[in-house]
Protein backbone atom coordinates (compact mmCIF):
# COMPACT_ATOMS: atom_id res chain seq x y z
CA UNK A 1 0.00 0.00 0.00
CA UNK A 2 1.20 3.44 -0.82
CA UNK A 3 0.41 5.29 2.72
CA UNK A 4 0.66 8.91 2.91
CA UNK A 5 0.42 10.19 6.32
CA UNK A 6 -1.38 13.17 7.84
CA UNK A 7 2.51 15.14 8.83
CA UNK A 8 3.82 13.60 5.08
CA UNK A 9 0.73 15.68 3.08
CA UNK A 10 1.17 18.65 5.71
CA UNK A 11 -2.77 18.23 7.19
CA UNK A 12 -4.26 20.84 9.64
CA UNK A 13 -4.20 19.41 13.07
CA UNK A 14 -8.62 19.26 13.71
CA UNK A 15 -10.31 21.68 15.85
CA UNK A 16 -11.24 19.32 18.48
CA UNK A 17 -10.22 15.18 19.12
CA UNK A 18 -12.33 13.37 16.43
CA UNK A 19 -14.86 10.71 17.86
CA UNK A 20 -14.28 7.38 18.51
CA UNK A 21 -15.76 4.06 17.06
CA UNK A 22 -14.79 0.85 17.74
CA UNK A 23 -16.43 -0.47 14.74
CA UNK A 24 -18.69 0.35 11.41
CA UNK A 25 -20.59 -1.56 9.50
CA UNK A 26 -18.41 -1.22 6.43
CA UNK A 27 -17.39 1.64 4.38
CA UNK A 28 -19.06 3.86 1.96
CA UNK A 29 -17.41 5.15 -0.92
CA UNK A 30 -17.24 8.89 -2.55
CA UNK A 31 -16.05 11.18 -4.72
CA UNK A 32 -14.95 14.88 -5.08
CA UNK A 33 -17.93 15.78 -6.65
CA UNK A 34 -15.96 19.01 -8.15
CA UNK A 35 -14.18 19.19 -11.64
CA UNK A 36 -10.57 17.40 -11.07
CA UNK A 37 -7.77 18.63 -13.85
CA UNK A 38 -6.59 15.73 -16.38
CA UNK A 39 -3.33 17.39 -15.86
CA UNK A 40 -3.49 15.36 -12.58
CA UNK A 41 -3.38 12.09 -14.62
CA UNK A 42 0.51 12.94 -15.28
CA UNK A 43 1.91 14.63 -12.39
CA UNK A 44 1.26 13.33 -8.84
CA UNK A 45 3.02 15.99 -7.38
CA UNK A 46 -0.08 17.67 -7.50
CA UNK A 47 -2.34 15.46 -5.34
CA UNK A 48 -0.83 16.41 -1.86
CA UNK A 49 -1.74 19.82 -2.53
CA UNK A 50 -5.19 18.57 -3.35
CA UNK A 51 -5.69 17.04 -0.18
CA UNK A 52 -5.12 20.41 1.65
CA UNK A 53 -7.28 22.20 -0.48
CA UNK A 54 -10.42 19.57 0.29
CA UNK A 55 -9.50 19.57 4.18
CA UNK A 56 -9.07 23.27 4.03
CA UNK A 57 -12.51 23.86 2.41
CA UNK A 58 -13.94 21.31 4.62
CA UNK A 59 -12.71 23.19 7.67
CA UNK A 60 -13.70 26.38 5.93
CA UNK A 61 -17.57 24.93 5.87
CA UNK A 62 -19.68 26.54 8.41
CA UNK A 63 -22.72 24.96 7.37
CA UNK A 64 -21.21 21.70 7.70
CA UNK A 65 -19.30 22.61 10.69
CA UNK A 66 -16.75 20.00 9.73
CA UNK A 67 -13.64 20.27 12.05
CA UNK A 68 -11.34 18.15 9.64
CA UNK A 69 -11.26 16.75 6.46
CA UNK A 70 -14.40 14.44 6.52
CA UNK A 71 -12.92 11.31 5.13
CA UNK A 72 -11.00 8.56 6.96
CA UNK A 73 -8.76 8.26 3.89
CA UNK A 74 -8.17 10.30 0.18
CA UNK A 75 -7.28 7.76 -2.44
CA UNK A 76 -5.57 9.18 -5.41
CA UNK A 77 -5.53 8.25 -9.16
CA UNK A 78 -1.94 7.25 -9.13
CA UNK A 79 -2.98 4.46 -5.55
CA UNK A 80 -1.64 6.99 -2.79
CA UNK A 81 -3.53 6.45 0.16
CA UNK A 82 -3.97 9.67 1.95
CA UNK A 83 -4.58 9.25 5.90
CA UNK A 84 -7.84 11.66 6.72
CA UNK A 85 -9.62 10.82 10.43
CA UNK A 86 -7.76 7.68 10.16
CA UNK A 87 -8.81 4.66 11.73
CA UNK A 88 -11.64 4.20 14.65
CA UNK A 89 -12.49 7.77 14.45
CA UNK A 90 -16.38 8.97 13.34
CA UNK A 91 -16.44 10.29 9.38
CA UNK A 92 -18.05 13.54 8.53
CA UNK A 93 -18.79 12.74 5.24
CA UNK A 94 -21.89 10.34 5.24
CA UNK A 95 -24.71 13.18 5.73
CA UNK A 96 -26.04 12.46 9.42
CA UNK A 97 -24.52 11.19 12.14
CA UNK A 98 -26.26 7.69 12.09
CA UNK A 99 -24.48 7.42 8.79
CA UNK A 100 -21.14 8.41 10.00
CA UNK A 101 -21.39 6.12 12.56
CA UNK A 102 -22.60 3.18 10.78
CA UNK A 103 -19.83 3.44 7.76
CA UNK A 104 -16.25 4.96 7.34
CA UNK A 105 -15.77 6.59 4.40
CA UNK A 106 -13.36 6.84 1.55
CA UNK A 107 -12.99 9.16 -1.06
CA UNK A 108 -11.75 8.32 -4.41
CA UNK A 109 -9.90 11.81 -5.89
CA UNK A 110 -12.38 11.53 -9.07
CA UNK A 111 -14.84 14.33 -9.83
CA UNK A 112 -18.36 15.21 -11.93
CA UNK A 113 -15.86 16.70 -14.85
CA UNK A 114 -12.18 16.53 -15.68
CA UNK A 115 -11.12 13.38 -14.21
CA UNK A 116 -14.47 11.03 -13.87
CA UNK A 117 -13.19 7.69 -14.68
CA UNK A 118 -11.64 5.57 -11.67
CA UNK A 119 -7.99 4.58 -12.62
CA UNK A 120 -7.19 1.19 -12.28
CA UNK A 121 -4.71 2.83 -9.97
CA UNK A 122 -7.53 4.35 -8.22
CA UNK A 123 -9.47 1.43 -7.50
CA UNK A 124 -6.54 -0.74 -6.05
CA UNK A 125 -6.06 2.34 -3.34
CA UNK A 126 -9.29 2.09 -2.36
CA UNK A 127 -9.40 -1.47 -1.74
CA UNK A 128 -5.57 -0.75 -0.07
CA UNK A 129 -7.60 1.86 2.59
CA UNK A 130 -11.11 -0.47 2.99
CA UNK A 131 -9.59 -3.77 3.69
CA UNK A 132 -6.94 -1.84 6.32
CA UNK A 133 -10.29 -0.35 7.57
CA UNK A 134 -11.18 -3.91 8.04
CA UNK A 135 -8.01 -5.00 9.41
CA UNK A 136 -7.02 -2.39 11.83
CA UNK A 137 -10.37 -0.09 12.14
CA UNK A 138 -13.12 -2.74 12.78
CA UNK A 139 -14.92 -2.00 9.49
CA UNK A 140 -17.75 -4.96 8.68
CA UNK A 141 -18.08 -6.45 5.34
CA UNK A 142 -20.66 -3.65 3.97
CA UNK A 143 -19.31 -1.43 0.89
CA UNK A 144 -21.58 1.41 -0.22
CA UNK A 145 -22.03 4.11 -2.30
CA UNK A 146 -22.69 7.77 -0.61
CA UNK A 147 -25.85 7.53 -2.08
CA UNK A 148 -27.24 4.54 -0.51
CA UNK A 149 -28.90 6.07 2.42
CA UNK A 150 -28.64 9.68 1.68
CA UNK A 151 -29.93 11.84 -1.41
CA UNK A 152 -26.58 12.33 -3.52
CA UNK A 153 -24.97 11.42 -6.90
CA UNK A 154 -21.48 10.82 -4.85
CA UNK A 155 -19.70 8.78 -5.39
CA UNK A 156 -20.78 9.70 -9.15
CA UNK A 157 -21.84 6.86 -11.76
CA UNK A 158 -18.90 5.55 -12.85
CA UNK A 159 -17.71 5.02 -9.04
CA UNK A 160 -20.91 3.52 -8.19
CA UNK A 161 -21.31 1.41 -11.10
CA UNK A 162 -17.67 -0.57 -9.58
CA UNK A 163 -19.04 -0.27 -5.86
CA UNK A 164 -22.52 -2.14 -6.88
CA UNK A 165 -20.33 -5.10 -8.97
CA UNK A 166 -18.89 -5.43 -5.56
CA UNK A 167 -15.59 -3.26 -5.61
CA UNK A 168 -13.31 -5.64 -7.17
CA UNK A 169 -9.37 -5.40 -7.27
CA UNK A 170 -8.17 -4.83 -11.04
CA UNK A 171 -6.33 -7.54 -12.42
CA UNK A 172 -8.58 -10.03 -10.16
CA UNK A 173 -7.51 -11.79 -6.99
CA UNK A 174 -4.85 -14.16 -6.05
CA UNK A 175 -1.71 -15.67 -8.15
CA UNK A 176 -2.30 -18.98 -9.32
CA UNK A 177 0.17 -21.66 -8.55
CA UNK A 178 0.80 -25.33 -7.94
CA UNK A 179 0.87 -27.54 -5.51
CA UNK A 180 3.26 -29.77 -4.89
CA UNK A 181 6.69 -29.52 -3.48
CA UNK A 182 9.92 -29.13 -5.15
CA UNK A 183 9.43 -26.96 -7.72
CA UNK A 184 11.19 -23.75 -8.94
CA UNK A 185 9.95 -20.49 -6.74
CA UNK A 186 9.91 -17.53 -8.46
CA UNK A 187 12.80 -14.80 -7.89
CA UNK A 188 12.73 -13.63 -4.22
CA UNK A 189 11.67 -10.08 -4.67
CA UNK A 190 14.44 -8.34 -2.60
CA UNK A 191 11.42 -7.58 0.18
CA UNK A 192 11.21 -8.94 3.37
CA UNK A 193 7.83 -9.54 4.27
CA UNK A 194 6.92 -8.99 7.73
CA UNK A 195 4.18 -7.93 10.55
CA UNK A 196 4.69 -4.13 10.52
CA UNK A 197 2.52 -0.87 11.12
CA UNK A 198 0.77 0.15 8.66
CA UNK A 199 0.24 -3.58 7.50
CA UNK A 200 2.03 -4.37 4.91
CA UNK A 201 0.26 -4.96 1.68
CA UNK A 202 1.14 -5.71 -1.74
CA UNK A 203 1.53 -8.26 -4.34
CA UNK A 204 4.63 -10.36 -3.19
CA UNK A 205 2.43 -11.51 0.04
CA UNK A 206 -0.22 -12.36 -2.20
CA UNK A 207 1.83 -14.58 -4.13
CA UNK A 208 3.42 -16.11 -0.96
CA UNK A 209 -0.04 -16.48 0.49
CA UNK A 210 -1.28 -18.11 -1.91
CA UNK A 211 1.70 -20.76 -2.66
CA UNK A 212 1.34 -21.76 1.24
CA UNK A 213 -2.54 -21.84 0.75
CA UNK A 214 -1.78 -24.33 -2.17
CA UNK A 215 0.35 -26.01 0.20
CA UNK A 216 -2.14 -26.51 2.74
CA UNK A 217 -1.86 -23.71 5.20
CA UNK A 218 -4.77 -22.29 6.88
CA UNK A 219 -4.13 -18.92 5.64
CA UNK A 220 -6.61 -16.25 3.52
CA UNK A 221 -5.09 -14.42 0.44
CA UNK A 222 -5.86 -10.88 0.67
CA UNK A 223 -2.03 -9.58 0.00
CA UNK A 224 -1.99 -8.42 3.80
CA UNK A 225 0.86 -9.33 5.94
CA UNK A 226 -0.85 -9.72 9.21
CA UNK A 227 -0.74 -12.00 12.45
CA UNK A 228 -2.01 -14.91 10.53
CA UNK A 229 0.57 -14.41 7.86
CA UNK A 230 3.51 -14.26 10.77
CA UNK A 231 1.91 -17.34 12.38
CA UNK A 232 1.39 -19.77 9.16
CA UNK A 233 5.23 -18.52 8.87
CA UNK A 234 6.74 -19.04 12.26
CA UNK A 235 4.78 -22.73 12.11
CA UNK A 236 6.25 -23.22 8.57
CA UNK A 237 9.40 -22.30 9.55
CA UNK A 238 9.94 -24.85 12.47
CA UNK A 239 8.18 -27.49 10.35
CA UNK A 240 11.05 -26.93 7.98
CA UNK A 241 13.98 -26.81 10.79
CA UNK A 242 12.64 -30.28 11.72
CA UNK A 243 12.70 -31.83 8.06
CA UNK A 244 15.95 -30.39 7.85
CA UNK A 245 15.70 -27.24 6.34
CA UNK A 246 17.54 -24.41 8.31
CA UNK A 247 15.64 -21.34 8.14
CA UNK A 248 15.38 -18.63 11.15
CA UNK A 249 11.87 -19.04 12.92
CA UNK A 250 11.46 -15.08 13.10
CA UNK A 251 7.99 -14.90 10.87
CA UNK A 252 9.54 -13.19 8.46
CA UNK A 253 10.04 -14.32 4.95
CA UNK A 254 13.27 -13.75 3.31
CA UNK A 255 15.06 -15.28 0.95
CA UNK A 256 15.38 -19.01 2.37
CA UNK A 257 11.93 -19.03 3.67
CA UNK A 258 10.27 -17.92 0.00
CA UNK A 259 12.28 -20.44 -1.35
CA UNK A 260 11.43 -23.04 0.86
CA UNK A 261 7.91 -22.90 0.40
CA UNK A 262 8.10 -23.98 -3.46
CA UNK A 263 11.29 -26.22 -3.11
CA UNK A 264 10.79 -28.23 -0.07
CA UNK A 265 8.38 -31.02 -0.60
CA UNK A 266 4.85 -31.02 0.85
CA UNK A 267 5.22 -33.56 3.89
Amino acid sequence: MKFVSRAEWGAQPPRQPWAYVAATQGVKVHYEGTEVPTGVLNDHGLCAGRVRDIQAAHMADTTQGWIDVAYNYLICVHSYVFEGRGLHHETGANGNQPLNLAHYAVCGMIGNSGITQPTDDLLTGLRDAIELLRQEGGAGPEIKGHRDGYATDCPGDPLYAWVQAGAPRPGGGSVASGGGGGTSAPPWPGEYLRLQQPLLHDGNVRTWQQRMADRGWPLTVDGWYGAQSKAVCEQFQQDSTAHGWLLTVDGVVGEQTWNAAWQRPVS
